[in-house]
């Protein structure tokens, strides 16, 4: 099957009306390229839900802050395109900065999700989330798409997008995909490259204490603050740098109550120079 590339708007939107004109469906999967398994994975899910599948790639300079790795980060667009010709996508959106940002990056109109988008991974990365938001927001209304998918492994950014859709009215069903992992639990991200053969040797650790604290819930534990402290302490003596172990409520990310039966485990740690993240999810059965 031939897939098309388009990076014009205009040729997008063309490409859209045909299909909705056609009574297509439309599933849509926005990436910023250097494309995995965990992608394809999500492209497959896309084609499972809808008639057409299209795929974004855009390296959004609006969610990284000074310091971050925009101008590092890996582009290539030629395998990521051979990599979706072969997994089945059926457009390939690939538009320049200027295409979407063409008054400049400075003024434009944000979309900031409260409660969200200041926690956790947003406490260490101001301004993030607001980048994710207004570009996920602006694709949305490009694409006007039925459904999205979104990997579980970016938990805190699935549970925002879901949010921003629900209080804009955007007509777009939001769908969190499982993460995909190695052999040896390491969460597939497109970072993991920059890891030392040491580091990806130790890399799975933040995997391991993940699971740790989940068998602890699992056995009802709910010493919450004495879990996330011990798992910080376990992380720095195995050479991470972590931000943080927090134990959340998995619909809203609050911190957990005497009530709260369902949990998701999140984490951020450096290692090297390597900024990792991963989650697991409690919810009985």
């Amino acid at each position: 099957m031939y897939m098309q590339q388009v990076e014009a708007i205009a040729d997008l939107r063309a490409v859209v009306r045909r299909w909705r004109q056609a009574g297509e469906s439309i599933a849509f999967v926005p990436t910023m390229g250097n494309l995995h398994a965990g992608h394809l994975d999500l492209v497959g899910r896309a084609q499972e839900l809808a008639d057409r599948t299209v795929v974004s790639i855009f390296v959004n300079p609006l969610q990284f802050g000074p310091r971050e790795d925009y101008a590092a980060y890996p582009r290539t667009l030629e395998r990521d395109r051979t990599l979706l010709q072969s997994a089945g996508a059926d457009l390939l959106f690939a538009p320049s900065v200027q295409a979407i940002y063409p008054q400049g990056q400075q003024d434009v109109t944000r979309v900031h999700v409260p409660r969200l988008s200041d926690i956790l991974c947003g406490a260490f990365r101001p301004g993030h989330f607001d980048g994710v938001a207004t570009i996920v927001a602006k694709l949305f209304n490009l694409v006007q798409p039925d459904c999205a998918i979104f990997g579980k492994k970016d938990y805190q950014q699935w549970r925002l997008i879901e949010s921003m859709v629900s209080e804009l009215a955007i007509p777009v069903s939001i769908v969190g995909a499982p993460t995909v992992r190695e052999q040896d639990g390491l969460a597939m991200s497109s970072r993991n490259q920059y890891l030392s053969s040491e580091e990806r040797r130790r890399a799975p650790e933040l995997y391991k204490c993940l699971s740790g604290i989940r068998d602890r819930l699992v056995e009802g534990d709910r010493n919450f603050g004495y879990m996330q402290a011990q798992a910080m302490q376990q992380l720095e003596s195995l050479g991470f740098r972590p931000q943080y172990v927090e134990i959340r409520n998995p619909w809203n990310l609050a911190s957990p109550d005497a009530d709260t039966r369902e949990y998701v485990v999140l984490a951020a740690a450096y290692l090297g120079q390597t900024r990792l993240i991963d989650n697991l999810e409690i919810l009985p059965t």
